[in-house]
C-alpha cells in the first residue's frame, strides 16, 4: 500500500488582470510540478486574475475572464492526472467570494471560499469580498455553461469541505486564515485531515518571513501533519511587493523552501513525504474530535504509488533568514524592477541632492541592477528579454551592475 506522497507548491509573479500571462505561468508551474513527480499542485491566492485587481473585482468581466482561464486550464493536457488547486473570485448566490477551485481530470472537485478575510494593514478584502460564514457546511454551486460543457457537471460542492483521496485527506486554508487565532488547520487536524494547504498573497514587511515560517512550523508541531504554503511574488500593479517564500513542512520541520527575493516568474517547490510519519506523530498527541466533522469530498485518486518503498523522503532543512539590512536592500530593489519592466519606461530619473533620500534610492537602484545581472548570469531568459526591451537593444547582455545603471536613464 502506497504511503509516500509528492506534493508541489509555488510562488508566481502574477499581474493584475493579465489573464493570458497568468494562465501561461500557472500552466508552467503545473508542468514543472508534474516533472518533479507531484500529484498535487498548489498556487497563490487569486492567481488567475491577480491579487491587486482592486475595484475591478466589482466588474462582471473580471469574473467572466477568470472562468475563461479556468476553462483553458481544465482543457489543457498539462492538468491531467494531477490535482490542481487554483485561486479566483467566484460569485455564489450573488455574493462575491475569494475562492480556491480544486479540480482533477476535467472535473471540479470542490470550490472552497475564504472564511477569514484580511482587513488590516494594507489589506481591504471586505471591500470586495464576503467571508464564508458557515463552518463545515457545503452546498451546491451551479457552474457557468462554459464550464459545464467541459466538465459535464451541472453543480459542484461549494463551502468548507475537505478533499478525501484513496490514501489521505487534504484541507485548505487561505492566507490570513493561518494568522488567525481560530485557524482552520486546528480543527482539521483533530478531524484527521493530514495535509493542509495555504494559498497566500502575503506582501513583504520587514521580518515578516520569520513570522510565516514560525506559523507554518507551529501549525504542524502541535498535532502533526503536512503543510504547503504558496505565495504571490513581485509587484502585481500595486505599491506592494510580494516576496515568495513558498515552503513545505511536516511535523514542525521545514523540508522544502523557495527564495524570499527572486526575479523568477515561476518557482516551484516540491517534497516527497511519508504519511506514516504524520500518523506516528499524531498517535501520541491527538484525541477524538468532538465537533461536527468536515464533509469529505471523496475522490477516486491516489497521491501515492503502490510501489514507493525505495522513494527517498525529504529531510528537514534550515531556513537562513536575510538580515534586516539585506531585506531593505532586496525588497524595494525587486519591486523597482517589476515596476520598471511592466511600465514600458526606459529607466529612472533620479535627481541626486546629496541627502539621505536620494542616496538611499540610488543604492536601491544599484541593488536592483545587481539582482538583474545575477539572474541573467544564472540563465533567467525572461529577465534578459525584459532588460533588452527596456534598453531597446536586442543584443545587450548585462554583466556589470555599474554598466547597467548607466543604461537605465
Amino acid at each position: 500500500m502506497g504511503r509516500k506522497v509528492t506534493l508541489a507548491t509555488c510562488s508566481l509573479n502574477q499581474w493584475a488582470l493579465d489573464f493570458e500571462g497568468n494562465l501561461t505561468r500557472i500552466l508552467k508551474s503545473i508542468e514543472i510540478a508534474k516533472q518533479k513527480g507531484a500529484k498535487y499542485r498548489l498556487g497563490p491566492e487569486l492567481e488567475i486574475c491577480g491579487y491587486g485587481c482592486a475595484d475591478h473585482f466589482y466588474e462582471s468581466d473580471t469574473l467572466l475572464h477568470c472562468f475563461q482561464v479556468l476553462k483553458s486550464l481544465l482543457e489543457s493536457p498539462l492538468t491531467q492526472d494531477i490535482i490542481c488547486d487554483v485561486g479566483m473570485p467566484v460569485m455564489h448566490h450573488n455574493v462575491r467570494y475569494n475562492c480556491r477551485v480544486i479540480f482533477l481530470n476535467k472535473k471540479i472537485l470542490l470550490i472552497r471560499p475564504k472564511m477569514l478575510l484580511a482587513n488590516y494593514g494594507n489589506n481591504r478584502e471586505f471591500r470586495w469580498f464576503s467571508p464564508w460564514s458557515r463552518p463545515r457546511h457545503v452546498e451546491e454551486y451551479f457552474l457557468p455553461r462554459m464550464i459545464q460543457d467541459v466538465t459535464g457537471q451541472t453543480t459542484v460542492p461549494f463551502g468548507d469541505g475537505v478533499l478525501s483521496t484513496k490514501d489521505t485527506c487534504l484541507g485548505s486554508e487561505i492566507c490570513a486564515e493561518l494568522w488567525n487565532p481560530r485557524s482552520p488547520h486546528v480543527d482539521m487536524g483533530l478531524d484527521g485531515i493530514e495535509i493542509f494547504t495555504n494559498s497566500s498573497a502575503s506582501y513583504h514587511e520587514l521580518r515578516k518571513a520569520d513570522h510565516r515560517v514560525n506559523l507554518v512550523k507551529s501549525a504542524t508541531t502541535k498535532s502533526g501533519g503536512i503543510y504547503l504554503f504558496a505565495n504571490q511574488k513581485g509587484c502585481d500593479g500595486d505599491r506592494l511587493y510580494y516576496d515568495g517564500c513558498a515552503m513545505i513542512a511536516i511535523n514542525g520541520d521545514i523540508v522544502a523552501r523557495g527564495a524570499q527575493f527572486s526575479l523568477k516568474d515561476v518557482e516551484v517547490v516540491s517534497a516527497t513525504l511519508d504519511l506514516e510519519d504524520v500518523r506516528s506523530y499524531r498517535g501520541e498527541r491527538c484525541h477524538p474530535h468532538m465537533h461536527k466533522p468536515y464533509q469529505r469530498i471523496k475522490t477516486d485518486f491516489s497521491l501515492s504509488d503502490c510501489d514507493d518503498r525505495c522513494l527517498p523522503t525529504h529531510q528537514p532543512v534550515e531556513w537562513i533568514f536575510h538580515t534586516p539590512e539585506e531585506e531593505i536592500s532586496l525588497g524595494p530593489a525587486c519591486w523597482l524592477w517589476d515596476y520598471l519592466r511592466r511600465s514600458g519606461q526606459a529607466g529612472f530619473l533620479l535627481p541626486l541632492s546629496g541627502g539621505v533620500d536620494s542616496s538611499s534610492t540610488a543604492c536601491i537602484v544599484y541593488s536592483m541592477c545587481v539582482q538583474i545581472c545575477r539572474a541573467v548570469k544564472d540563465g533567467n531568459s525572461q529577465v534578459l528579454e525584459d532588460v533588452q526591451r527596456v534598453v531597446s537593444d536586442s543584443s545587450y547582455r548585462p554583466e556589470d551592475p555599474r554598466e547597467l545603471v548607466s543604461e537605465l536613464h
